[in-house]
């Protein structure tokens, strides 16, 4: 409980995430009328879709997965940007990763996603440019590596899987909640830019 005094936007976030997503699970008519769905956000113009569809989850574990990314890194992006600045990179990313999917999927009116991982995306992005070289591990890859390359490696592959049809996973939202956490982290944050810039060629440089 401590620990999460110090990061209250972030257990705000959490606590939301969990309380929309368990009450959408148990209401199926409220999860339909919320999640991200093509169709009704370009011909209903549904709009409220692209931001109520980053709190909701398809099941415990999709659930448990965004939230215990958003704790890890989410705590340590709020104490260094500050509470404001961190509440706009969340919801810039989350805004960002559903615009991009809408943009990749605008003829496929029936294509359907849900999820916070397009905002978790860009605060991981967000936490690697103040920690480029913080040692990270990922599922499957059985070992650590610099942040900064495992970064690389998220929007390399993101980008690839976007253009395969029928994604079961939205890597789109990711892609694209990524960039925007990072577009959003070095304008509200300049300082962020030159920490990761000279961090990279420090060690590029053997400094």
């Amino acid at each position: 409980m401590d620990q999460l005094s110090l990061i209250p936007v972030t257990a705000l976030l959490i606590a939301a995430n969990i309380i929309a997503s368990l009450y959408a699970l148990a209401n199926r008519d409220f999860m339909e009328k919320n999640l991200f769905h093509v169709g009704p956000i370009l011909e209903g113009k549904q709009w409220h879709r692209m931001l109520t569809s980053g709190f909701l989850h398809g099941g415990f574990l999709h659930l448990f997965v965004n939230m215990y990314v958003l704790f890890n890194f989410g705590g340590f992006v709020e104490q260094v940007v500050g509470t404001m600045n961190y509440l706009i990179i969340y919801f810039a990313a989350l805004l960002g990763g559903n615009a991009w999917s809408l943009l990749e999927n605008k003829k496929a009116y029936s294509y359907r996603a849900l999820g916070a991982s397009g905002a978790t995306s860009g605060i991981v992005m967000a936490f690697i440019l103040f920690r480029p070289f913080e040692p990270l591990m990922i599922f499957p890859i059985p070992f650590f590596m610099p942040a900064v390359v495992l970064g690389l490696l998220f929007l390399v592959v993101s980008a690839i899987l976007a253009q395969r049809p029928n994604n079961s996973i939205g890597h789109e939202a990711h892609l694209g909640g990524a960039l925007a956490g990072i577009l959003a982290t070095i304008v509200l944050v300049p300082g962020a830019l030159s920490n990761f810039s000279t961090a990279v060629a420090n060690a590029l440089g053997g400094g």
